[in-house]
């Protein structure tokens, strides 16, 4: 990976350099004239664009002006920096060269442009977002009320330069923008698997140049405690490491302590007031999320005193899915998380403290005496009101703090807290339940706005099966009819998430968020929808991602079907119960298979094999670990009795209850962590096209044996070898 990147940091490199000589040679050049010549393709769309005649060249030695009251230094910093690092381009080198052309940020006395529907709410008001920006040949001129929208301003420009004949120009336009909603956001879950921090500077100056102004941090899970906080130092001492799932990552051993080797990370207050004050000069807001009452297992880890369980695990896991580990109902546990959320606040200076609230399995609650105890002394007649107390004391608490507490849509079950924000993800019932009940919301529904579900049906991303395309994004509305008029200026916004059990890598989560960020950008911010416009722009936006080194997803071209070979991407999954494209867990470093499985029901179908000259069948196989919690379902796993201590590879015939013509033992790949090829197993040509069922037969859920490829041998082809 880091060849490639040095590889596309050289391309960068060259294109600049060339970019440079040609700007160089500009004045030499005829300029187009034309607006046709010069498309405008801004992404999120502007409210109103009028396009003129002509253009305005940017170059070398172009003038930066302010006007009374700007933030010059740092908006002329932010611009030159962005041009600079971009395209070569150095503004304001030159400024006593009238020539060179001048560009003007002003302050308006009041709001940019007409009233527009943005929801008020607490958070910032759009009117503080909206700007204007007049371009000639001789000057351009932004506008705003405040920095706010002269920084989104100074980000079209960005997105208005193009090269047209050996020069780089911005077309003669007049704009006048405004955002649709207030909140525009992405979550980036940073819990399962850790970001460095240089990486999340880059994911907040792209969401910047996509005018995304939030960005939700998970930084608490089962799976991790990602945040420093200086009272309760085991949080991150302990619960900020784990020993990943399966064999591979026990077979390492880290010699220093003849352990298996910790794999984790964490964010000391340090780094965070730097990633909140980096994030603040683009316009964005931080909300952390610190999870309760449930996805608690790593500060239990940390502190078992937390815990409903006398003896909880003193392991952090490594399972995804929802673990039962609750925080228990004591006054000392309470107290706890009042006193990180102390600290949180003196972190993260925006309005709102996301608590999460969600999937809370109420089992340990239900099961143990003290909390039935305690729901007694408390008035809560169920577990439902249980969570309801303890939300609506947290958010006493952040009230206290001068915060806004918002949490995911479950934190409506037993009662809501009286001014608590909504989350809605699990569909947008959540939102309509909140707007109707005078609460603000976000709208956050899988599966279209869960990044996690893959962008197309690509071999080599993990993720979850189900597909959400940028088209998807695109039509997801954030002011659903459901919600009446009179309840929308509770709808502050929308957010897209990504979460990361299947998103391993840096590079991995800027491939699942663009180009749909994109899409969700638009969504957030322009109060029309023109999915032809949009796709005739997004190109222009592609090529802005490979300017910035920002790995996206690019559909491949696609290719016919091989009746003779097929990998697990390539054929059907019987079921689809939980369908994952699954990473393997081996080799600990170095590239992984990834495999398409129903983790419910690892069985395949060949669809469409040509058997009328197979002599044999070849498969590649693979196993990855069962690390998911998923409650009473794993008793609905189908096991199939093995005939050989490891088991075998059936194939079956037309369906899967058809006849049996190949087995295939999986002793040779026992052993082995990674990919393994078995031995051909003869099979008798008959004539026609035949589905074929591929299942494994085991003893035990754990581990799921997978299918990578499977290749039919043919007469011909073993003629030839």
């Amino acid at each position: 990976m880091m060849q490639r990147r040095m590889t596309v940091a050289n391309r960068t490199v060259m294109g600049v350099l060339a970019a440079l000589v040609l700007a160089a040679c500009g004045d030499k050049a005829p300029l187009p004239s034309s607006p046709t010549s010069t498309p405008i393709a801004v992404i999120p769309a502007p409210r109103k664009v009028e396009a003129g005649s002509g253009v305005f060249v940017v170059k070398e030695g172009t003038r930066l002006e302010f006007g009374d009251g700007v933030e010059g230094e740092r908006l002329g910093g932010y611009l030159t920096d962005l041009f600079q690092k971009t395209y070569g381009i150095g503004l304001g080198a030159s400024g006593n060269v009238p020539a060179a052309g001048v560009i003007r940020f002003e302050l308006t006395g009041g709001a940019a442009g007409p009233a527009h529907p943005c929801a008020p709410g607490i958070w910032a008001s759009c009117p503080s977002e909206s700007y204007s920006l007049a371009s000639s040949p001789s000057r351009i001129v932004i506008s705003a009320a405040d920095s706010r929208g002269l920084f989104y301003g100074a980000v079209t420009l960005w997105q208005l330069l193009s090269k047209q004949q050996g020069s780089f120009v911005v077309p003669v336009v007049t704009i006048e923008d405004s955002p649709r909603f207030a909140w525009r956001g992405l979550l980036l879950d940073s819990a399962r698997h850790y970001q460095p921090p240089e990486f999340i500077r880059k994911f907040i100056d792209v969401m910047a140049l996509h005018k995304l102004n939030v960005l939700h941090w998970h930084l608490t899970d089962d799976q991790a405690w990602r945040l420093e906080i200086k009272k309760y130092p085991r949080l991150t001492e302990v619960g900020a490491w784990r020993v990943p799932a399966g064999p591979a990552a026990a077979a390492d051993i880290d010699p220093a302590t003849g352990k298996p080797r910790l794999y984790g990370g964490f964010y000391s207050q340090e780094d965070v007031r730097g990633l909140v004050a980096y994030a603040r000069s683009r316009n964005i807001t931080i909300v952390p999320e610190v999870d309760m009452p449930g996805h608690a297992s790593a500060a239990i880890a940390a502190y078992p005193k937390l815990a409903v369980l006398d003896r909880p695990s003193a392991d952090v896991p490594a399972d995804w899915g929802v673990y039962p580990n609750l925080f228990n109902a004591e006054e000392a546990t309470f107290k706890f998380l009042e006193d990180v959320l102390a600290e949180v606040v003196t972190l993260f200076p925006g309005q709102y403290i996301h608590v999460g609230g969600d999937e809370a399995v109420k089992d340990q609650w239900q099961a143990s005496r003290r909390v039935q105890a305690r729901m007694r002394e408390l008035g809560a007649k169920d577990e439902h009101e249980m969570q309801s107390y303890f939300i609506k004391r947290m958010e006493k608490f952040l009230a206290g703090q001068g915060r806004r507490l918002i949490g995911w849509d479950e934190i409506l079950e037993g009662g809501l807290a009286p001014n608590a924000t909504v989350m809605s993800w699990r569909g947008i019932d959540g939102a309509v339940a909140a707007a109707a009940s005078g609460h603000d919301t976000v709208l956050s529904p899988q599966p279209t706005l869960y990044f996690d579900r893959r962008p197309f049906d690509t071999p080599t991303s993990p993720g979850r099966v189900q597909i959400s395309t940028v088209e998807n994004v695109y039509a997801f509305d954030p002011a659903p009819a459901a919600i009446g008029e009179a309840q929308r200026k509770h709808i502050l916004g929308v957010q897209a998430n990504i979460w990361t059990e299947h998103i391993r890598t840096p590079e991995r989560v800027e491939f699942m968020a663009f180009p749909r960020a994109a899409a969700l950008a638009e969504v957030g911010w322009s109060a029309t929808k023109d999915w032809a416009g949009f796709s005739e722009r997004l190109p222009a936006q592609l090529e802005r991602y490979k300017v910035l080194d920002v790995r996206f997803a690019e559909a491949p071209l696609p290719r016919p079907v091989d009746p003779f070979h097929r990998t697990s991407h390539e054929m059907v999954l019987c079921t689809e119960k939980i369908a994952l494209s699954l990473e393997d867990d081996a080799p600990v470093a170095g590239t992984r298979a990834v495999f398409k499985v129903d983790i419910m029901n690892p069985c395949w179908l060949f669809k469409g094999a040509d058997l009328s000259k197979a002599t044999a069948l070849v498969a590649s196989v693979g196993q990855a670990p069962f690390n998911f919690q998923i409650g009473d379902a794993v008793k609905e796993i189908p096991l199939h009795r093995p005939a050989t201590p490891e088991g075998e590879l059936e194939v079956r015939v037309d369906d899967c209850n058809g006849e049996r013509i190949a087995v295939l033992p999986l002793a040779p790949a026992a052993g082995n962590f990674a990919v393994t090829t078995l031995p051909a197993a003869s099979i008798k040509p008959r004539e026609g096209l035949h589905d074929l069922c591929l299942t494994f037969t085991r003893k035990s859920i754990d581990p799921i044996w997978t299918i990578d490829s499977i290749e039919l041998k043919t007469t011909r082809a073993a003629g030839t070898e």
